[in-house]
Formats: C-alpha cells, sequence, structure tokens
C-alpha cells in the first residue's frame, strides 16, 4: 500500500510541484530584474495549483513521470495566461486632432 501511494501519488505531486517551482522561480527572477512588486499569494496558488495539476496527470498517465514535471510547469503557465485574459484594465481612447 505504501509502495502504491509513493509510487501512483506522491511522485507525480512532487514533480508536478517541483514544476511548478520552477516556473514560479523564473517569474519571480523576471520580477526581479524588472523591479515589480512580488505577489507572494499568487505565487503560492500557482504552486499548489501545479501540485494538483501534477497529481493529476501522474494519475491519469502514470506511465511517465517526467510529464507531471512538464504539467505542473506548463498547467501553471496556462493558469497565469487565463488571469491574465480575465484581468480588467481600462483602456483610454484619445480623440484624434481636429476633432
Amino acid at each position: 500500500m505504501d509502495s502504491v501511494f509513493l509510487n501512483e501519488l506522491f511522485l507525480p505531486a512532487l514533480l508536478g510541484g517541483v514544476g511548478g517551482l520552477t516556473r514560479g522561480f523564473i517569474g519571480l527572477l523576471k520580477a526581479l530584474s524588472l523591479r515589480r512588486k512580488i505577489l507572494w499569494g499568487y505565487y503560492s496558488i500557482t504552486v499548489i495549483i501545479a501540485v494538483i495539476i501534477g497529481t493529476f496527470t501522474g494519475l491519469i498517465f502514470n506511465f511517465d513521470y517526467r510529464l507531471s514535471l512538464l504539467a505542473g510547469y506548463a498547467g501553471s503557465d496556462i493558469l497565469e495566461g487565463i488571469y491574465k485574459s480575465f484581468k480588467a484594465e481600462k483602456v483610454y481612447v484619445s480623440k484624434g486632432k481636429g476633432k
């Protein structure tokens, strides 16, 4: 029972989390280089979601654990893109000259 838990649930979750941490670390380095504010809560949520994505990917496709690692990395990247697409920003349109 312990071997099944380790091989089929814990290892995919761990690798999914490592993938999410890798993606988050790259984003963290980017934010630091651009001197942007770091949102630690958002960072934590993306890592937790990466663990969940990695776990379910590992359970569904349990033939290769590298897929869990990749899913954790790409999954948090996809979720970040979806978040940014729904984020409302104000757009100001100026009138052209002579009107």
